[in-house]
């Protein structure tokens, strides 16, 4: 079943049961998934509260799933929604985070202080989430080198990587330089 999630855009949400990270991530599909072709353009997005739901300009990702939903939407695909807010260190530890930044910490050096990785994110659930899906090639959007290698090391074949855009307002411009320059993202800055 298809459900209206923006005007005119509907996706068929399809949940997981059984993943090696028990998280409640679900995918949304645009179009029908056997007419997708032999590798889909899919986004593996990871929750952000702030970003996704509140629309906040501190990070590109609330940007990053309208623009990913209207290309999928446009073009077909699959949209893979991991529940793992935060970098999967969870909302509480990235606002926590947030206030070291502000006092001048980057977003890498705030997770250390706080005594987390950088990057607690594990991809292995999406790949396993494609292949329930019958996916196993595809064209992944993402500016994200560590998920292009994550995918490919389950062994989903990344056959183009596809810009997922640089959404850069005056409030997020040192968390997207620091994402360049400290973890590789392929970003247009």
């Amino acid at each position: 079943m298809a459900i209206p999630i923006r005007d005119g855009i509907r996706a068929r949400f399809v949940t997981f049961d059984g993943l090696a990270n028990q998280g409640e991530h679900f995918a949304l599909c645009f179009g029908d998934t056997a007419d997708l072709g032999a590798a889909p353009l899919v986004r593996v997005h990871s929750e952000c509260i702030t970003g996704d739901v509140f629309g906040s300009l501190r990070c590109d990702c609330g940007a990053q799933l309208d623009r990913s939903i209207e290309t999928l939407h446009a073009r077909g695909g699959i949209l893979l929604y991991l529940r793992q807010e935060g970098r999967g260190l969870g909302l509480l530890a990235k606002l926590d985070a947030y206030r070291l930044q502000d006092q001048g910490l980057d977003t890498f050096d705030a997770n250390r202080a706080l005594l987390h990785p950088d990057d607690a994110r594990t991809y292995v659930c999406g790949a396993e989430m494609l292949r329930a899906l019958g996916v196993t090639s595809v064209r992944l959007m993402t500016n994200n080198p560590d998920k292009v290698d994550q995918l490919r090391q389950a062994g989903i074949e990344i056959v183009e990587r596809v810009p997922a855009g640089t959404f850069l307002t005056p409030f997020n411009r040192p968390y997207l330089l620091a994402k360049a320059q400290r973890a590789g993202h392929r970003l247009d800055l």
